[in-house]
């Protein structure tokens, strides 16, 4: 979208947007279409001296440049205000960005407030203290943009930029001018991949830093500048500083983006597992018995990764003939159909920060936490780890609390946790005794799991792939998909069959049909003429009456 007439930027656009430049002294001196021509083109002129590259963006070659369009023709013409931090890096490197950090002088949540109405947006106060409001827009494919509208720290924009994280983030764009402010050389990290920290203080400043450049190392490609991770190792105590829900917002951001195996394997590597995720430290060399081949926390970022290789296999859009191994073939043939459906469940969300993926994530990383804890040692030597399923959904439940997840999202967390080991169940009898799922197994595992058995098919796909790693049968695997597949197929095609029967009978009816007064039994009945429609053995109300006459003759 072009700027509209007489808006700001179309006044006032930089002679070099698009380009690439040197500058020295805060001075252009030399341009071109590429970094390496601008530096050429600049040592010609200056051999001598080491100016600095940057590139020069218009705004309209933002991804957002709409979103910017529109921010810029709600605001006065006088209004100074900068793009800053992470969005500003993702288009420099032709990322897509949802969130959009601005600064201003003063009254950000004022400024917030006035975009929000203007735009016809959802709005709220961020961070008083901080002055810093959040809109909540939809994109023209109706995802969510995130604006944060915030105060400088300090007195003025070069203050602000030299407090922040990382010198990549360190960056503004001026909405009125299109220029970039760059005085930590944050665009020279970024063209060498270096995430670097802006100052010595800056991980005692806000130790949450520490999980964020972990993050972002995986997220970019990057690596840590090795005096910047000396600075986050010597401040990982301060992470006890942090409030639990800034912790876990930096965490799902890891949980919500390819890494996350690799993100949490380098957070403890870095020693900050302790302090981030405590009830993890314990699977650290907890062996287990076979089939597994990995001790407990191997095996959980194992999990992970499966996770991870399984939902792109199952996303849309998928090459199908893009070849791959056994596994996947047999993975896309089987489950391939539902892509769309995994996709749509996927990008639902139970709380307006956090999508059902990252908390499908979250429960793989929880879904063995109770091992230690279960662990029993038989007379012959083989372990086991009984009830650590129930324990398990307690502890995880506990985390989700310590971090203020919404009621829905810990229900869903603790229901993940404490069936996950239903479905291998089927497995193994499939496997073993060629006996698939009853149509009573199918209605008993809905009634009690309900839309969390998409997260249970995906998290037993992935458990089963990290339990045999490379020592895999594809028996064992074919036994698990056609499982899943089995009750993905009831669930989405036949939900009023084995799911969700319709009911034939209501409360008020049985009690006058039957004769009982309000009470449990009531329940116990209409759930048991239920079970017998998605059995089969009732298919009308004449049926249910019959069949209710009859329980309620053996009860007695």
């Amino acid at each position: 979208m072009k700027a509209s007439e007489g808006s700001p930027r179309s006044k006032c656009t930089s002679p070099y947007a698009g380009r690439w430049v040197a500058r020295l002294h805060g001075k252009v001196i030399a341009q071109g279409k590429t970094a390496e021509e601008a530096q050429r083109a600049a040592q010609a002129r200056r051999h001598k001296e080491s100016p600095e590259i940057v590139f020069m963006p218009s705004a309209e070659t933002f991804s957002f440049a709409s979103i910017l369009n529109q921010v810029t023709a709600c605001l006065p013409a006088d209004q100074e205000i900068y793009l800053v931090g992470g969005a500003l890096r993702a288009a420099l490197l032709g990322r897509e960005s949802r969130d959009l950090d601005f600064v201003v002088p003063a009254d950000g949540i004022r400024l917030g407030r006035r975009i929000a109405n203007a735009l016809q947006g959802s709005f709220y106060p961020l961070d008083e203290d901080r002055d810093t409001g959040r809109v909540i827009l939809r994109d023209q494919d109706g995802r969510r943009v995130y604006l944060d509208f915030a105060r400088y720290r300090g007195t003025s924009l070069d203050e602000d930029l030299r407090v922040r994280d990382f010198t990549m983030n360190a960056l503004a764009f001026d909405l009125r001018t299109e220029v970039i402010h760059d005085p930590l050389h944050g665009t020279r990290d970024i063209r060498a991949k270096c995430i670097r920290a802006c100052n010595p203080g800056s991980f005692k400043d806000d130790p949450v830093r520490i999980v964020r450049a972990v993050r972002q190392a995986v997220e970019l490609g990057f690596q840590i500048d090795r005096e910047t991770l000396v600075l986050m190792k010597q401040s990982l105590s301060d992470l006890r500083e942090v409030s639990p829900e800034r912790l876990r917002d930096e965490l799902f951001h890891i949980l919500d983006r390819p890494g996350a195996d690799a993100a949490l394997r380098s957070l403890d590597t870095l020693g900050a597992l302790p302090y981030l995720l405590p009830e993890l430290t314990a699977l650290k060399g907890m062996e287990q018995p076979a089939p597994h081949v990995y001790d407990v926390w191997t095996h959980t970022l194992a999990v992970l990764g499966a996770l991870e290789e399984i939902l792109a296999v199952l996303a849309p859009g998928f090459d199908t003939d893009a070849g791959g191994d056994l596994f996947t073939g047999l993975l896309a043939g089987r489950l391939g159909r539902y892509r769309e459906r995994f996709h749509a469940y996927l990008q639902s969300a139970l709380s307006i920060e956090r999508s059902q993926r990252g908390l499908l994530f979250f429960a793989a990383l929880y879904h063995d936490v109770a091992k230690p804890e279960c662990k029993s040692v038989a007379e012959d030597g083989r372990i086991r780890f009984w009830g650590h399923d129930r324990r398990g959904s307690e502890l995880v439940a506990a985390r989700a609390r310590e971090f203020h997840l919404s009621n829905a999202e810990i229900e869903r967390l603790r229901s993940i946790v404490r069936h996950h080991m239903r479905l291998h169940f089927h497995g193994k009898r499939l496997e073993n005794q060629g006996r698939t799922p009853s149509r009573k197994a199918i209605y008993r595992f809905f009634r009690d799991v309900g839309a969390t058995g998409v997260d249970l098919a995906l998290l037993a796909l992935a458990d089963t792939r990290a339990t045999y790693g490379v020592a895999l049968t594809q028996g064992a695997w074919d036994a698990v998909l056609e499982v899943c597949r089995i009750f993905l197929e009831n669930y989405w095609e036949k939900p009023q069959e084995t799911v969700y029967p319709p009911a034939l009978l209501d409360g008020h009816e049985a009690m006058r049909e039957f004769g009982l007064v309000p009470g449990p039994q009531v329940g116990k009945l209409l759930e048991t003429i239920r079970e017998a429609q998605a059995t089969g053995k009732v298919s009308s109300r004449e049926d249910a009456l019959r069949y209710g006459h009859t329980w309620l003759e053996e009860q007695r």
